[in-house]
Order: C-alpha cells, then structure tokens, then sequence
C-alpha cells in the first residue's frame, strides 16, 4: 500500500525566517563550500524559501557578505582591552587577533576589503581599538582616521596570504632580485635579501607598531571637523 500524500497542514511548519538565522546559513554554507557559494539563491534553497524573502533582510549579496564577517567578528579577542600593561602591545594584541580570524577564512579576508560590517561584533572592535588609542594619549581627530589605516593594514595582511603563499611565485620574484645589476640597482643588490626576509607574521607586527607609532606622532592637517 502507498502512502497517502500529506496535506499542508499536516507538514511540519517552516521556522520563521530572521536575519540571524539568514546570516547563521550564510556562515555555515562560507564554511562548507567558501564565500562566493554565499549567495541569495544557495541561501534561499538551504532555508527553504525564495530569494525575494531574503532581500527583505538584506539589500545585496555585499551586504550580507558584510553581516557574516560581523558575526565572525565575535571571535576577536578584546580582553586586552581591559588587561593592564603597554597599551601598543595590548592593541597590537586586539589587532592580530583581528588578524587570525581572518586567516582562518581565506575567501572572507579578501572580501573584507570592501565588505562594510556594521553589527555589535564591529563595533565592539572599533570601541577597542578608539579605547587604546585614547588610553595612550593620541588625540581624538587621529584616533578616528588612525582607525582606519590600522584595520586597513590587518585586513590587508589577512587577504594578501588568504590562499597561502605560492613557493613558485616566492622562488622567481628571488631570482629576479638576485638577477639585477650592481650598476643599475646598486639598493637592491645591497638589500636584496633582506627585502624578503622575515616571516610574514613579524612583518605584519612590524607594521602594526609602524602605524601606531605614527598615528601617535603624526597631527592631522586637513579635514578637521568644525
């Protein structure tokens, strides 16, 4: 005997569709297959509706993009925000943890450049970071755009390792530093080896101290607010 097709009503309901919920299937799907499989289409199928529904919650793929790096956001430690000690050892702390939770998702560190977040997770990192700028004396107006290029720099560092270092890539940009002329690049044949030298993490702390130091210093000129 065949079973009797079920009426509507006897389905099991669907649960109701949130943002939270969009942006948790978003994250799992990121996870599984990459970030460019996160689209409104591979979402609507995995929550059971059409993709019109999502764009109630979300006006572009960019925007949604935007939310899921948000949510990943949360794993960033902040707790050296209120640790005692060097407030640019402790910020450089918050910034390479920033870092790390990149790494660990290859296709959303090379979206983050332009993926705009603005969830809680975000802002808590932005309160951090303006928190440890003001705890070392930089003034407001620098702390504001000295935000921007720090962020700019970890997400930066993130993306440009996001699919891991090409060894073939490494090896003929080598070849071609040891290949130049003392007559016409006498900078590069004296420094040749140590423009590639270091591994990419303290280069990348390196820089962060860089920026910080130099956000410290550095006045703004222009663009002040009235």
């Amino acid at each position: 005997m065949t079973d009797e097709p079920r009426s509507r009503r006897e389905r099991p309901a669907k649960a109701a569709l949130t943002r939270r919920g969009i942006v948790a299937a978003a994250v799992e799907v990121m996870r599984a297959d990459g970030l460019d499989r996160v689209t409104m289409r591979r979402l609507a199928k995995e929550l059971d509706t059409g993709p019109a529904s999502l764009y109630v919650y979300f006006r572009s793929t960019a925007q949604l993009h935007g939310a899921v790096l948000d949510e990943l956001l949360g794993a960033v430690d902040l707790s050296p925000v209120e640790a005692e000690g060097d407030w640019r050892e402790r910020l450089e702390a918050v910034l390479a943890s920033y870092t790390r939770v990149l790494f660990e998702y290859p296709s959303l560190a090379q979206s983050a450049l332009t993926a705009r977040p603005a969830g809680e997770n975000y802002l808590r990192l932005v309160e951090g970071v303006l928190a440890l700028l003001d705890e070392g004396g930089v003034p407001p107006q620098q702390a504001a755009w000295g935000l921007d290029l720090l962020l700019q720099l970890a997400t930066s560092t993130a993306a440009e390792h996001a699919g891991g270092d090409d060894p073939e890539q490494w090896d003929a940009l080598g070849a071609a530093l040891r290949a130049v002329r003392p007559d016409t690049h006498p900078r590069i044949v004296a420094q040749g080896e140590d423009l590639l030298s270091g591994p990419g993490e303290d280069r990348a702390s390196w820089g962060i101290r860089v920026l910080i130091n130099g956000v410290l210093a550095t006045p703004r000129t222009g663009g002040q607010p009235t």
